[in-house]
């Protein structure tokens, strides 16, 4: 790693700021990955000024690969992006071991920090899920960022993150619980050099106006925003500069590309307590603004072509694509 443990707060504090997305998989019909489609995002990830991307997550449908294919996924991601981006793994394992393996190995293929969710079966007390990640943090120097979700079963309570956060190399925690009080709150109470990042682009000019260190971290709302991701960079640099009223406005001016994201995605998230329905649908959305979005891998089904045109439709009336 290019940080010790001692430093990694401190890297990722300089380091990881602004548009991390977390990229959709095109898979071929038969189910296997489609590298030259994956090839060719990337190509697409680059010139669009991301930051970094965080793979191996719910909306890659990594949760679904075996793990040689989430090895293969991993070292394709690193060849293709070839140190022009930074890259992160996403871990969802239940098992502290598998995730250990699977964090080492992606260590060295040139991953930086990993995303790593508390245990979707047991594990579910205070002290068993710090248990966990001293597991982890004991074993590896990999700077590492928890996802707070309803997702994973268990919520991560606020004595529990503030507790992980003084861990050397638990450096944020991404914010998906959905209750904006909850932001902060964390902000309130963590220490200032671990980062708590709102995945929604909704609150993006909120933590521009208050000056809190931008972060988009491992979501899709950059991505899919299609034509217009040269909004949200105009009123992001218009907000930097000081400017508010003026990149105020401009965030305005999205304000119904926003909610169809969230109505699509978000709020089909939280009432499944699921990414089935959103990455299915991101799908089409993908092929619409020029990405390869694939197949769905089964038993997920793909959409429906009625709903295909339905989302193409829409997209274009919102300017998106």
């Amino acid at each position: 790693m290019e940080y010790t443990r001692g430093e990694a707060k401190q890297w990722a504090q300089q380091n990881l700021r602004g548009f991390y997305d977390a990229p959709l998989t095109p898979f071929t019909k038969d189910g296997l990955l489609d590298e030259p489609a994956m090839r060719d995002n990337i190509e697409q990830f680059v010139e669009m000024g991301m930051n970094g991307i965080v793979v191996g997550g719910f909306i890659a449908e990594a949760w679904n690969l075996t793990l040689s294919e989430w090895l293969h996924y991993h070292e394709v991601i690193a060849d293709a992006v070839n140190g022009r981006i930074d890259i992160s793994t996403i871990i969802l394992d239940f098992s502290a071991r598998q995730a250990l393996e699977k964090m080492q190995a992606v260590e060295k293929m040139g991953y930086r920090s990993a995303e790593v969710m508390n245990p979707a079966v047991q594990l579910k007390t205070d002290d068993e899920i710090f248990s966990y990640y001293k597991y982890l943090a004991d074993r590896t120097d990999m700077a590492m960022i928890l996802y707070r979700t309803p997702v994973s079963g268990t919520v991560l309570s606020f004595d529990l993150v503030q507790r992980l956060a003084d861990i050397d190399t638990l450096v944020g925690v991404k914010q998906g619980s959905l209750r904006r009080s909850d932001t902060y709150k964390l902000r309130r109470d963590l220490r200032e050099d671990f980062f708590v990042s709102e995945p929604m682009e909704q609150y993006f000019y909120d933590d521009l106006r208050a000056g809190y260190p931008f972060i988009q971290w491992a979501a899709f709302h950059y991505t899919v925003f299609g034509k217009k991701r040269a909004v949200i960079q105009e009123y992001k640099k218009l907000a930097e500069a000081g400017d508010m009223d003026k990149a105020y406005d401009v965030w305005k001016s999205i304000r119904d590309v926003s909610d169809f994201v969230e109505d699509q995605t978000v709020w089909h998230i939280a009432e499944t307590a699921s990414y089935a329905s959103a990455f299915a649908l991101l799908k089409p959305w993908y092929d619409a603004i020029g990405l390869n979005g694939g197949y769905t891998l089964a038993p997920v089904d793909d959409v429906s072509e009625q709903r295909r045109e339905w989302l193409v439709d829409k997209l274009k009336n919102l300017g998106v694509v």
